[in-house]
């Protein structure tokens, strides 16, 4: 049996800051064998640059999915085209720096962890179809491993379930990010994938997503485009849990996770 921690997206200081200090306890309390984080917001709660990548990997973390603001640094191109660990959403232009997916080894079970990072299409910019790209990346990571784990950055509930239920077996998890709320829906689908529709933030807890409540507010009742900032403040952790064969790439259990700063 493989466990891997998931971490939901990582929001700024505040959230490098929690996995780090939080992430050699759950290690340990939960036996985990190989941690992947979505690091879409680690740099200034928009976006990842090389230096948060690093600060995390230090943390613990060993593999990162992104998102919709992969290009809002520059300095990304250069983990994108180097760093063997970090993906870029798979249904992004062909053309675009990154990997399509990623194999992680598992150093304690001597096992291979696939992952793959793909951006839903409701509500979102336009992309390429999450679902036919999955079956085209799946088919080449199955080649290495049958352990797959799928990031599905996306902001529509039913099209994060929709692709659950399209991947059920095809893959070992399907794992919801970006709206930043931890949802209660976590279970095994019938042929063996682990899904949520949101894995949730590891950031400040009083915030609006991760954001300074006020800007935010101002924004919103003012309709004045004010630049969002990372909230400061306690933070909490939220993650996820999940056991899968490592012989058949199959989930067995899920659990939530959510872990609050001690002040």
């Amino acid at each position: 049996m493989v466990r891997v921690l998931f971490l939901g997206d990582i929001i700024g200081k505040p959230g490098r800051n929690i996995v780090a200090n939080l992430l050699p306890e759950l290690a340990s309390e939960y036996n985990i064998d190989i941690v992947i984080g979505n690091a879409e917001n680690s740099a200034g709660g928009l976006g990842a640059t090389p230096e948060t990548l690093s600060l995390l990997r230090t943390a613990g973390v060993n593999g990162f999915t992104l998102g919709n603001h992969i290009w809002r640094y520059d300095s990304i191109i250069d983990s994108l085209e180097n760093d063997t660990d970090v993906v870029k959403p798979a249904n992004l232009p062909p053309n675009t720096p990154g990997k399509r997916y990623a194999i992680l080894e598992c150093k304690s079970k001597n096992v291979k962890v696939g992952i793959v990072s793909l951006l839903g299409r409701v509500f979102m910019e336009p992309v390429d179809c999450p679902f036919r790209i999955a079956d085209e990346v799946l088919s080449t990571v199955k080649e290495f491993t049958p352990i797959i784990i799928v990031d599905f950055h996306a902001e529509a509930t039913a099209e994060k379930m929709a692709l659950g239920w399209y991947l059920d077996g095809k893959c070992s998890a399907v794992l919801g990010t970006h709206t930043h709320i931890q949802t209660a829906d976590e279970r095994i689908l019938p042929n063996g994938t682990a899904y949520i529709t949101d894995v949730g933030m590891c950031g400040p807890y009083n915030s609006v997503i991760g954001m300074e409540i006020n800007r935010v507010l101002t924004r919103l009742l003012t309709s004045i485009p004010k630049k969002w900032e990372v909230a400061n403040g306690p933070s909490m952790l939220n993650a996820v849990v999940i056991d899968i064969d490592e012989s058949t790439g199959k989930a067995e259990n899920i659990q939530r996770i959510i872990k609050m700063e001690v002040c």
